[in-house]
């Protein structure tokens, strides 16, 4: 991850966007990723595609999704941990929160329209409730209402389990927007927010992906502890390091036999305040 912090654009406020989530349940940061970005995504996935397609009307019967997307490559590690998305999530969650999913996803002509649903539903506390996770879903396609841009309902985030189930059963007239965005912009949104991709009735297929974050005192959704080679964590930066789990959440959940678990990484780790007073 290039600089940390100072590595922050002068026109980008996170501030703007945590204000834009909280009160409408997304927002937009275009210009994410930049022209050399997308074409090292593409080329990085595309040798990955044309193998797979969902196993159920969930994950789209002709859609295709590449998991453990943060391991293929530094493109897509630098996507994960950039300095302006943690930002902008640092102000949902509780430090050292954890990639919870990372995934590339392909949509096909003809595929149907996602059902509506919720990304942090499989933690059973009861809405309404503040996000335990946050979603970001990037496009490396432009996103269009005819190709699948995903559907959001503004707001959503707010609702009770009511709300949630009436949408989803057709009884509630709320209606979803697509999230209509260039390439290389991301949508980043609670958890909590109704949303799910459109149906793709254009010609060409939509390449985008997601990566999905959550409280560092949570379950995630990918094991990365066994997806991602532990040799291979050791050359990420540390921010994607902790985001895949390599850090202790206090007082000390993450441990390794009473170690912390960069020590497994590098058995000559010492935290930070130990190396300062040994130097």
């Amino acid at each position: 991850m290039a600089g940390g912090a100072s590595a922050l654009r002068q026109d980008f406020d996170a501030d703007v966007h945590v204000a834009r989530m909280r009160e409408d349940g997304y927002t937009i940061v275009e210009n994410y990723m930049d022209a050399d970005q997308l074409a090292g995504f593409r080329a990085g996935v595309e040798p990955l595609l044309g193998h797979y397609r969902g196993r159920n009307t969930f994950e789209g019967r002709t859609t295709e999704r590449v998991y453990t997307l943060v391991a293929r490559g530094k493109v897509y590690e630098d996507i994960v941990g950039d300095p302006r998305l943690m930002a902008i999530i640092g102000a949902f969650l509780k430090p050292n929160f954890l990639l919870s999913a990372s995934h590339a996803i392909c949509i096909y002509p003809g595929e149907l329209a996602q059902s509506l649903h919720t990304d942090d539903a499989f933690y059973l506390v009861p809405r309404p409730r503040p996000a335990l996770a946050v979603s970001v879903i990037g496009a490396i396609d432009p996103f269009t209402a005819e190709n699948g841009a995903t559907r959001l309902i503004p707001g959503s985030h707010k609702w009770g389990p009511e709300e949630v189930q009436a949408v989803r059963e057709g009884r509630m007239a709320a209606k979803p927007i697509p999230l209509e965005m260039p390439a290389g912009a991301i949508a980043v949104f609670p958890g909590t927010v109704v949303h799910g991709a459109g149906a793709n009735t254009s010609g060409k297929p939509r390449l985008a992906y997601t990566n999905q974050y959550c409280e560092p005192w949570l379950r995630t959704q990918e094991n990365f502890y066994l997806a991602v080679p532990r040799e291979r964590v050791a050359a990420m930066a540390p921010e994607v390091q902790t985001l895949l789990g390599y850090a202790i959440t206090p007082p000390f959940l993450g441990m390794v036999t009473a170690s912390h678990p960069a020590k497994t990484l590098d058995p000559s780790w010492t935290p930070a305040i130990v190396r300062q007073a040994v130097e």
